[in-house]
């Protein structure tokens, strides 16, 4: 390995500064589009890393450019060391955030604030207490919602993830615009995305253009303000005039970002995903357990990254199963 050469930079140029960690497999719901109605194979708890291999793994990243790191699972918050993986995290420079289902959140206020963990997104995918039972098969809306307000009184700033499906929660978007008005949130609408085992097809799928289509009816054209992106944003941003929050779109499938991406995906069992829609993985714990460097793997895993979405650079490819079908679970890559 060339040592002057910038392990995280792809062949296209792009920088890789945001890592994203799961740290378990399992989760307490079981959302449709990201868990198959059987279930999934879990890892072996000896296959999944510790936290002090999470630890080294995440130091590289940071040695070699990392600036952020995103915590998510599965449910990270389930995962008993949670508090320790936190406090090892929080010693590296780094900003440090993560993505949670908010059932059990309130019980980590502390833990996170002592941690200096001040970005939080919280998944919720309808503000209807039956529609939320249906696609998660668990009956927490209220806990959520009620976390929700939580946080946002203890000072966190909070997103809210919201995964659209054409026919389920689509008539709801301007409900959760809505909620923006009173609230500083960001509700960030997400295209259905293709991965194992959630049926995923095209006419499921509620687009960037849909979503404004229900926007530009329900509000005027002068209302509507369209916010500037942070450089390597995965959300187009917009806002109401007047209400206190905004709301964004990510557009994975028709309109993607893959151009200004700086992402890259470890998963629980110490796979490196340099792409959220590549099948491929590279192994970097069992290296790390062999007591050799990862650098070579990393570098590797970084160079092979396609320009676009996992080398399906066109909608009629994403819609090939084949394609897609050998890619992961969402649970068990990490949201």
């Amino acid at each position: 390995m060339n040592e002057n050469k910038n392990i995280l930079q792809d062949s296209h140029g792009r920088d890789h500064a945001y890592l994203r960690i799961s740290l378990i497999e399992r989760c307490n719901l079981r959302c449709s589009y990201c868990m198959p109605e059987e279930g999934v194979q879990l890892s072996p708890k000896s296959h999944l890393m510790t936290y002090e291999e999470i630890y080294e793994i995440a130091k590289t990243f940071v040695k070699h450019g990392v600036t952020k790191i995103r915590l998510t699972g599965g449910e990270p918050l389930i995962r008993k060391d949670i508090p320790v993986i936190l406090e090892k995290l929080a010693t590296l420079p780094v900003e440090l955030s993560i993505t949670s289902n908010a059932i059990i959140i309130d019980s980590f206020i502390d833990v996170l604030k002592a941690n200096k963990v001040n970005k939080i997104n919280v998944s919720l995918d309808s503000l209807d207490r039956e529609k939320f039972k249906h696609i998660t098969r668990r009956d927490q809306f209220e806990k959520v919602y009620s976390n929700i307000f939580l946080l946002i009184k203890e000072g966190f700033n909070v997103k809210v993830n919201a995964v659209l499906i054409k026919g389920f929660n689509d008539n709801e978007i301007i409900d959760f615009i809505n909620f923006t008005k009173d609230l500083p949130i960001s509700v960030r609408f997400i295209e259905f995305m293709p991965f194992d085992g959630n049926k995923w097809d095209m006419s499921k799928m509620v687009s960037y253009k849909d979503v404004m289509t229900y926007v530009n009816t329900s509000f005027t054209e002068d209302h509507i303000e369209r916010l500037q992106d942070a450089p390597n944003d995965t959300s187009k941003n917009y806002k109401i005039k007047g209400y206190k929050g905004s709301f964004a779109i990510i557009s994975s499938v028709t309109n993607p970002f893959c151009d200004s991406c700086n992402r890259l995906r470890l998963t629980a069992n110490g796979q490196l995903k340099n792409c959220l829609f590549s099948a491929t993985e590279s192994d970097l714990l069992t290296t790390l357990r062999q007591g050799n460097p990862i650098e070579p793997i990393i570098q590797k895993a970084v160079q092979a990254k396609f320009k676009i979405r996992g080398g399906m650079d066109t909608l009629e490819k994403l819609q090939e199963p084949k394609l897609h079908n050998n890619n992961r679970s969402m649970i068990t890559i990490g949201g």
